[in-house]
């Protein structure tokens, strides 16, 4: 495997657990770190729609990553229904997360980052190789 290939895949697996504490621990780690509270969630990048666009970005970055990790791959599709399925699951924990909410903007949003970054892969795919 090619040595770059090989960072981003495990640039993928670190951001994944990363993504993974966060949407299920019970509380904020990140309004804790920033404010000293379980119970405030921090607005990342301040906009209309309150925390989402952070939820769509994460996904985008983590979708991407996954992507590229697997782009020659036979897994590439069971990366991608991964990724849909981890973009669902992530806030539907939140109904039964202590000191957690789930918000439909907030699926909305992570279904939105997942899927723009899987646009932008298959758009490369067809671009470079001629194929999805």
């Amino acid at each position: 495997m090619d040595y770059k290939i090989r960072i981003i895949r495990y640039l993928y697996y670190f951001s994944l657990l990363g993504l993974l504490i966060l949407y299920l621990f019970p509380g904020s780690l990140i309004g804790y770190f920033f404010y000293g509270d379980l119970g405030r969630q921090p607005d990342l990048i301040p906009n209309p729609l309150g925390t989402s666009i952070n939820h769509a970005l994460a996904f985008l970055y983590l979708t991407i990553l996954g992507l590229i990790s697997y782009f020659n791959k036979t897994s590439f599709r069971q990366v991608l229904l991964f990724l849909i399925a981890l973009s669902l699951f992530s806030e539907l924990s939140h109904l039964v997360i202590p000191n957690r909410s789930f918000q439909y903007l907030d699926i909305f949003a992570n279904l939105l980052g997942t899927l723009a970054a899987i646009v932008i892969i298959f758009l490369y795919r067809k671009f470079k190789y001629g194929k999805i």
